[in-house]
């Protein structure tokens, strides 16, 4: 779990702290596409409806896989992240 978890990371595809409605999924894949929060959510409903059932399925799967900022932070060797001016 987590070596994927490291592979999503290093991909980009993490669930940021702020921006959050449920798990951050959304506004993960969002910040790793360069969309706004609320149309990648519009999207991810959008091409969720496509295949009936799926989103009881991916988005929990993807709220799993996918690490959290803090679990990032946390494990990133090049000590503590630098702060936003």
């Amino acid at each position: 779990m987590n070596e994927i978890q490291q592979s999503f990371a290093r991909q980009g595809l993490v669930r940021p702290r702020e921006g959050r409605v449920l798990g951050g999924v959304c506004a993960g894949l969002g910040r790793r596409f360069g969309i706004a929060p609320w149309p990648a959510r519009l999207l991810f409903v959008l091409l969720l409806m496509v295949i009936p059932g799926s989103q009881v399925l991916v988005y929990p799967i993807l709220w799993i896989l996918m690490p959290s900022e803090e679990q990032v932070e946390v494990r990133s060797p090049q000590g503590p992240p630098a702060a936003a001016a």
